[in-house]
């Protein structure tokens, strides 16, 4: 039921983000989005080409057929590493933007107000503050990151290397999402970790439905708004009611 769960949070995020209260707030994440895909995508594009028209200059004239394997390949290969790269960065650059569709969304959802601070210098403070919560999340995966590596070139358990990076992009996508309405709320990230891991197989579904998304053209520039709405979701039908028990 809780990989159900997930993968639905991510479908109904996108749902509720199209709403008319919210389609505003999605704005300026999904125009970033979309410029950074494509300046991104530009740029693996011509680079790729130029190896792509080195490499199949050099071919034999037999081996011209592959050609026509290597290039639809190409394509795909830069068309996925554009989404992945953009959504990271998007992630980065816009975070501030993120909590304020999530504290909308939350606001939809529960029909209460979120108590803000909405002073000049609590405004001012909270870019900073957005910023810190990412280096937090960077402190946080690094360490997992260089074990599951380490475990990717030791002979006989490297095996399993495929799936540990499945679970950790899963797990740290659902940090990165979740941690935004939590944050409006002004919990710790360690708060973030322990929700999560309380509700352990629902963020690693919806963890893993927006890993996978990320990378499937087109359908990945509406892929943060919805990301952050279906979080939030997450926190008011489960993870609030959790931390308050």
């Amino acid at each position: 039921m809780g990989i159900v769960n997930g993968i639905g949070y991510l479908i109904r995020g996108a749902h509720l983000v199209a709403q008319p209260g919210l389609r505003q707030f999605a704005v300026i994440p999904l125009t970033a989005n979309i410029i950074v895909f494509f300046l991104t995508a530009s740029f693996l594009y011509f680079t790729l080409s130029d190896w792509y028209i080195t490499v199949t200059g050099e071919l034999a004239d037999g081996w011209q057929f592959i050609t026509w394997l290597v290039g639809p390949l190409m394509l795909l290969v830069a068309t996925m590493l554009s989404g992945y790269v953009s959504v990271l960065i998007v992630l980065i650059l816009t975070s501030p933007f993120h909590g304020l569709l999530a504290e909308k969304a939350e606001e939809l959802i529960t029909g209460e107000t979120v108590q803000m601070d909405t002073r000049p210098l609590a405004i001012a403070l909270s870019v900073p503050r957005a910023l810190l919560r990412e280096i937090q999340k960077l402190a946080h995966y690094l360490p997992m990151a260089i074990a599951v590596l380490i475990i990717s070139i030791v002979p006989g358990i490297n095996a399993i290397s495929p799936f540990l990076w499945i679970l950790l992009g899963a797990w740290m996508m659902s940090l990165q999402f979740v941690d935004y309405p939590m944050d409006n709320h002004r919990l710790p990230f360690r708060e973030v970790r322990a929700a999560c891991a309380a509700k352990r197989t629902t963020s690693l579904s919806f963890g893993a439905s927006v890993a996978f998304v990320s990378g499937i053209p087109i359908v990945n520039l509406i892929l943060i708004p919805a990301a952050v709405a279906g979080a939030t979701l997450f926190w008011c039908e489960h993870l609030r009611q959790h931390r308050d028990t």
